[in-house]
């Protein structure tokens, strides 16, 4: 049976991405840090492994695959997205928001898209 092993992205600094994604996530370097690749594992529990590759291919303005954060509830996700603003993430001005969106766009220092849900929307 197949699973998913790690969600990769690419980026334009290995080292900085890591940065910012052990303190967005809480999560430490599987192994030691390369200049062209780390594996990014949670320091608590389970879950699902964050690879960071180098890359040359430019930003997707509406990418394809993109991470999803979730929040419980609309005060966490202020917060979170404050939190994530202040590690270096960088708010984006999405042109496809719903009037009711239970979502926040946001880009990590190399540009790639995520999103914090606030999961108790609707």
């Amino acid at each position: 049976m197949l699973s998913i092993g790690s969600v990769v992205l690419g980026v334009s600094d290995v080292r900085r991405a890591a940065a910012f994604w052990m303190d967005a996530l809480g999560y430490a370097p599987r192994e030691e840090i390369e200049d062209d690749w780390v594996v990014l594992v949670p320091t608590v529990g389970t879950g699902v492994q964050l690879s960071l590759g180098l890359s040359e291919t430019p930003v997707q303005e509406h990418p394809r695959i993109h991470l999803d954060l979730y929040v419980e509830d609309a005060a966490e996700q202020v917060a979170e997205v404050e939190r994530l603003v202040s590690l270096g993430a960088q708010r984006v001005d999405w042109d496809r928001y719903p009037d009711d969106a239970d979502f926040v766009v946001l880009a990590d220092p190399d540009g790639n898209r995520f999103c914090v849900i606030d999961t108790s929307h609707g």
